[in-house]
């Protein structure tokens, strides 16, 4: 029974661990994912509150991360000359708020809405799909979502996430 205990106990602590790696790579302030989600009251709500994923196993985490949909994404011409990738928030009367993704973290505007053209997103991705994220640090930020989701301190290996 002892040896059962001392298992735990060192299960629990490697857990510990890797939820703490997890955060710090999560709230990592130069290309963290709080750059652009909300996680148990930290970070932007610029996208999706990750809350609801976190929920999920570590694969389909993994997988929704890799392959995020960036149709919300659009280039945004401004009459000044100048262009970059914005998700738009809200139009109100001739003003539209939107989120300059090229910055990082992403930089609120609010712009005159006869100023701006707006076309496809042929060239932003989803960082982590950009930086094609694998490995231990990978493993660590899932563990970090599933434990600020949903509680539950279980370690995340590499292999579970490719």
């Amino acid at each position: 029974m002892y040896w059962i205990s001392l298992l735990l106990f060192v299960q629990a602590a490697s857990a510990q661990t890797q939820i703490e790696r997890g955060e710090a790579l999560f709230l990592n302030a130069e290309k963290g994912c709080a750059t652009c989600h909300a996680l148990k009251g930290k970070g932007t709500a610029v996208g999706p509150d990750l809350t609801g994923i976190g929920r999920l196993g570590p694969a389909a985490i993994a997988m929704a991360a890799r392959s995020t949909v960036t149709q919300y994404v659009e280039v945004l011409k401004v009459k000044d000359g100048g262009s970059f990738p914005a998700f738009t928030t809200s139009k109100a009367g001739d003003k539209l708020i939107v989120f300059d993704l090229s910055q990082n973290p992403p930089e609120k505007k609010e712009l005159v809405a006869a100023d701006v053209t707006k076309s496809g997103n042929d060239k932003w991705k989803h960082p982590p799909a950009v930086a094609k994220m694998e490995g231990q640090d990978f493993a660590d930020i899932i563990a970090y979502i599933r434990f600020a989701a949903s509680g539950a301190k279980k370690t995340v290996e590499p292999s579970e996430v490719q």
